[in-house]
């Protein structure tokens, strides 16, 4: 039984190392990293998607004419030329006036690296990386065209939300043969999702057919939120994704964007790129989509096309979509869209990873450092397994105290196995010893551990989060592998408080079990190595208080023995 009670030990744990790296493997060993600059981009006719049109009809909506709030409006002429410059309190943006693609979107919130005070860049197009998101009017009377994207009119170069003000709209105009298109951005304050809107107003005296398109267009570069993770860090998942409100979160691999396997249609659902901690979707919101994904020779396509919409003469009508383009923050990203927010994927065991980030959030907002919620998180678990773990520990004391009787027995009866066997289960019922009770707190240690690693694998709250002196980045390898060392030391002294297994082979694996996963554990995430380590540490202290009250029973039945 001591023997079933070791292999079970050692399993549990290689269990739990061949769980992460297989869920790593199915997920994102088959995400593009490419290292080189891409390709040349593709030709504009590559950009504009087929005009296949959604099922079902679309209403012509008329309505009154809107006066946009431009906001405050500056005479800086744009810091590329030709582009249009967007600023608000979460946004650098810039717009391309030739087709009205958001080309560049950099998140002030978030610094590119740990080290770094410039912004992380989400969307840009250069010749390191292309991922632009992408929107237009195609079909029969459509702007946007294979040969050649509509060219807007605008009023500034450069727009700028002011202090308190709620929202900035920059507005772009197209005009031909008595039809004037206005495009407008709408940005709001302290939020991410910007509003698109296309107003067609129809001026002539024949009616106007199209329908609306937006996509997100990426090349095959590597993602650039993994950049200050350590070259050895397992990668996230990075591909596209889609939802709607009957099936919330589907990913889609890039090898897979051209298969036909995206032809949903939805009025609520989303389409999106999913990276390390950032997303960028696409949300339909007064038309039906027909969700389509497509590649090039070195590009991606995800969106959706509306259905082809007819303007009466003298009449209007404006269809609206979202874009989400920013962290993946789970409370704002549920308010975008159904589904939307799962692209925080937690994996299989969501449920214990979504209840161990909201505990892990609920003490950060009273204490500010992740790093001591992560130590205040551990000891809850703690508390809560107390019981079990009290039952394990008293197994193990009592294993270790009865470990000279096993010796004995193994000597007089080792040629015997059968004998030695039934010895030993009656030692074990006259002690009320169960070997395999030891077994049960580090089984139910696994799932929470599992579930931790991607709480802070995927919470972007943790991307960049600081503990004390050396230890700045808790989503991140420790940079000088301290808690990996006293993690292993912490696991070696806790060896030496349980039984020491009769088989020398068996002895061997274990005292080796530190040193692997010593190995193991310096390049997982700092804030896990933390939480493993202070678990040790709680771990040693229980089980050496019930060493102690374990020896001193044992004394007191020798005194009365002996008397």
């Amino acid at each position: 039984m001591q023997k079933i009670f070791r292999v079970m030990i050692i399993i549990a744990m290689l269990i739990t190392a061949y769980l992460l790296i297989l869920a790593w493997r199915d997920d994102y060993a088959d995400a593009p990293a490419v290292d080189t600059a891409p390709e040349a981009a593709t030709s504009v006719g590559a950009d504009i998607p087929s005009t296949t049109g959604a099922a079902g009809d679309i209403p012509v909506q008329t309505v009154d004419n809107v006066t946009a709030d431009n906001g405050i409006v500056t005479a800086t002429p744009a810091k590329d030329a030709g582009l249009i410059t967007v600023t608000t309190d979460r946004y650098d943006i810039k717009i391309n006036p030739e087709g009205g693609d958001i080309v560049y979107a950099a998140l002030k919130q978030y610094n590119a690296t740990l080290d770094s005070e410039t912004p992380f860049v989400l969307l840009e197009n250069n010749s390191n990386r292309v991922y632009v998101a992408q929107s237009g009017l195609i079909g029969q009377d459509g702007i946007d065209t294979a040969e050649g994207r509509a060219n807007y009119s605008h009023t500034a170069n450069n727009y700028v939300m002011g202090k308190g003000q709620q929202t900035l709209s920059v507005p772009l105009t197209y005009k031909k043969d008595g039809v004037t298109i206005t495009k407008t951005f709408t940005f709001t304050q302290d939020k991410y999702p910007i509003d698109i809107s296309y107003q067609i107003q129809n001026a002539s005296a024949a009616a106007w057919q199209g329908q609306m398109f937006a996509q997100l267009k990426r090349d095959d570069s590597k993602d650039p939120g993994m950049s200050d993770k350590g070259a050895l860090s397992m990668a996230t998942y990075l591909g596209g994704a889609w939802g709607t409100p009957d099936d919330p979160y589907n990913k889609l691999k890039f090898g897979n964007f051209s298969d036909g396997e995206l032809t949903t249609t939805s009025d609520k659902g989303w389409v999106g790129i999913v990276q390390h901690y950032f997303v960028s979707a696409w949300t339909p919101e007064n038309f039906t989509g027909k969700f389509f994904s497509r590649e090039t020779a070195d590009e991606y396509f995800i969106g959706f096309n509306s259905q082809p919409v007819n303007v009466a003469p003298n009449k209007q009508v404006t269809l609206n979509a979202t874009l989400y383009a920013g962290p993946k923050v789970q409370s704002e990203l549920k308010d975008v869209a159904v589904g939307l927010n799962k692209t925080v994927d937690y994996g299989l065991l969501w449920p214990i990873s979504k209840i161990l980030f909201a505990i892990l959030e609920g003490i950060h907002k009273v204490i500010g450092n992740w790093g001591w919620s992560i130590i205040l998180l551990t000891v809850l678990v703690k508390i809560a397994l107390m019981w079990f773990s009290n039952k394990s520990y008293y197994s193990m004391a009592k294993m270790r105290a009865i470990a000279p009787r096993l010796k004995v027995l193994k000597e007089e009866h080792g040629d015997d196995r059968m004998k030695m066997s039934q010895e030993m289960m009656a030692i074990y019922k006259e002690e009320k010893v169960n070997p395999m009770a030891g077994c049960l707190p580090i089984l139910m240690q696994m799932p929470i551990f599992l579930a931790l690693y991607w709480v802070l694998v995927e919470s972007v709250e943790l991307r960049h989060a600081p503990w004390i002196l050396w230890i700045q980045d808790l989503s991140a390898m420790d940079p000088w592998f301290i808690l990996p060392l006293l993690m292993g030391a912490s696991m070696f002294i806790q060896q030496q408080l349980n039984p020491q297994p009769a088989d020398p082979m068996q002895a061997k694996v274990m005292k080796f079990l530190p040193i692997i996963f010593t190995a193991f554990m310096l390049f997982f995430p700092a804030g896990l190595v933390l939480y493993w380590t202070v678990n040790n540490l709680f771990s040693m202290t229980q089980q050496y208080i019930v060493n102690k009250k374990v020896d001193e029973e044992q004394k007191r039945r020798t005194v009365k023995v002996l008397d």
